[in-house]
């Protein structure tokens, strides 16, 4: 649905209880409960289309989690329970889910700030303004690309490209290609440039791997129900001594490569190097002082949140959002959802966002009643 941009819009909008901004799966988790309890909402997306933030990535992606726990609460994901989604397939499944439940999501609107005005909340994009005590910011901290300065020094006959603009070999020159993080995005295109012909290296410390294959019969009958049921949403919490110490980890070191096995990288002919430090003589240099000679540069080097629209006192020293579990505890009706680890490991995952969507909810609707009596 496509949101009017004319100012009868905008007005009509005033007397909203809860805007949410993004419209992926953290968006329409919380916006399937809020709709449950009767709030007057409305989800906003700066996508054309709900589940393009999906569609827009690399052709060959599949999602690490089988069916069985790729559907959001409320509606299981159409196949088989063994079947690995596609990319595609899973931006159709967010879409057939809005509609299924009637969300009001409205598509083309890039929020360009949020501040407080009294005692709402005020979101502007472009003519339109939002009014609500209650927002909700659902979105991942994988918005904006995260690459080194020293990247404007590489040699112009490069072809630069962030994960977040790859989608296949197709765009990128002949040559060599350089994997520059060693991550899971980057072992994934490592192995979709070297199948389509092109020497690949990939550089970067090694994130490790886990011991299993998610298709094999144990992961799938055994490792996987019992981490995704269990461990992850209720071991791995913000509230248990191991759960804090996994979750430093985390998010300073990232997660252990899921599917591609080192085995696979050297089979496929992808070469290790170390990190990326800089550029000499045009190329990118590395930690050990070598230079490699590249025709194509894939940065898998991380992102930015981009919350810089966000106009509150909400963030720490190192620009990160200061919750608790996803309640901002100093500005009342502010609220976070989709963050990796925000509440548990299975937090910014597909099957675990529903849990903190509803909690949220639950905190929304406990203070409307409060705010009543």
């Amino acid at each position: 649905m496509h949101s009017s941009h004319d100012p009868d819009a905008g007005a009509k909008r005033e007397a909203l209880d809860v805007v949410v901004i993004g419209g992926g799966q953290a968006g329409l988790s919380v916006g399937y409960y809020l709709a449950q309890v009767g709030a007057r909402f409305v989800i906003l997306d700066a996508n054309e289309r709900i589940g393009d933030a999906w569609r827009k990535r690399w052709n060959s992606l599949r999602l690490f989690t089988s069916a069985n726990f790729a559907g959001l609460d409320g509606m299981p994901f159409p196949a088989r329970c063994n079947y690995f989604p596609t990319k595609d397939e899973m931006a159709d499944y967010l879409e057939a889910y809005s509609r299924r439940f009637h969300l009001p999501v409205h598509n083309g609107v890039r929020v360009e700030r949020l501040f407080r005005r009294g005692d709402r909340y005020v979101v502007t994009a472009g003519a339109l303004e939002f009014h609500a005590k209650n927002i909700v910011v659902a979105m991942s901290q994988y918005q904006r690309a995260k690459v080194p300065a020293f990247a404007t020094a590489l040699a112009s006959e490069i072809t630069q490209l962030h994960a977040i603009d790859y989608r296949s070999p197709g765009q990128l020159r002949p040559g060599t290609v350089v994997l520059v993080g060693a991550g899971n995005s980057g072992a994934d295109i490592a192995l979709d440039v070297a199948r389509a012909g092109h020497k690949a290296w990939i550089a970067g410390r090694d994130t490790g791997e886990a011991p299993f294959r998610p298709e094999g019969f144990l992961a799938r009958n055994l490792f996987t129900p019992l981490l995704l049921r269990f461990l992850f949403p209720h071991v791995l919490t913000v509230e248990t001594p191991l759960g804090r110490r996994i979750r430093r980890i985390m998010l300073n070191r990232g997660l252990p490569r899921i599917r591609v096995k080192a085995r696979d990288l050297a089979a496929a002919g992808v070469e290790r190097a170390p990190r990326v430090v800089g550029v000499r003589d045009g190329q990118p240099l590395l930690e050990d002082g070598r230079t490699l000679a590249v025709a194509n540069v894939i940065w898998c080097s991380g992102f930015h949140a981009g919350f810089d629209w966000i106009d509150l006192p909400i963030f720490d020293e190192h620009g990160e959002p200061r919750h608790q579990s996803g309640l901002v505890e100093d500005h009342p009706g502010l609220y976070l959802v989709g963050l990796a680890f925000l509440h548990s490991m299975s937090s910014s995952m597909i099957h675990g966002v529903g849990r903190d969507a509803a909690r949220i909810v639950r905190a929304i609707a406990l203070n409307a009643l409060t705010a009543e009596q």
